[in-house]
């Protein structure tokens, strides 16, 4: 069973822009917070963002912070990360997860539920 499904991803140029979703459709993980990912070809699976429940907190890796944005609509059952200014260096598989905690958190092992990723490729 499925619980958190990505999309969004795609093949762009260095400076674009694109937007990445995530869905709980079966709204069936509670309140939680939702962190994004990316893993590089080669390379282990990093901290990009993560937000808290009602999305009044944010945290961001400083790789990305001021380019990317994640957000929350919990009406919709959906978070987003906003990629602006993309670089070659942003090519990765992201993914999003959620974690049933209140506090935000980077830690990869907290949380346990991941979505199967979106492909991200950057050309210059």
């Amino acid at each position: 069973q499925v619980y958190l499904v990505e999309s969004g991803g795609g093949e762009v140029q260095a400076g674009d822009s694109l937007r990445l979703s995530c869905e709980n459709p079966r709204r069936t993980l509670g309140r939680f917070v939702m962190g994004w990912f990316r893993q590089a070809p080669g390379k282990e699976k990093e901290f990009v963002a993560v937000i808290s429940w009602s999305g009044t907190s944010t945290d961001m890796d400083d790789s990305v912070r001021g380019r990317f944005i994640v957000s929350r609509d919990n009406t919709k059952n959906t978070g987003y990360l906003q990629l602006n200014n993309l670089r070659p260096g942003s090519t990765a598989v992201y993914y999003c997860a959620s974690a049933p905690y209140s506090a935000l958190t980077r830690a990869i092992g907290t949380y346990n539920c991941w979505g199967r990723g979106t492909r991200v490729t950057v050309s210059s």
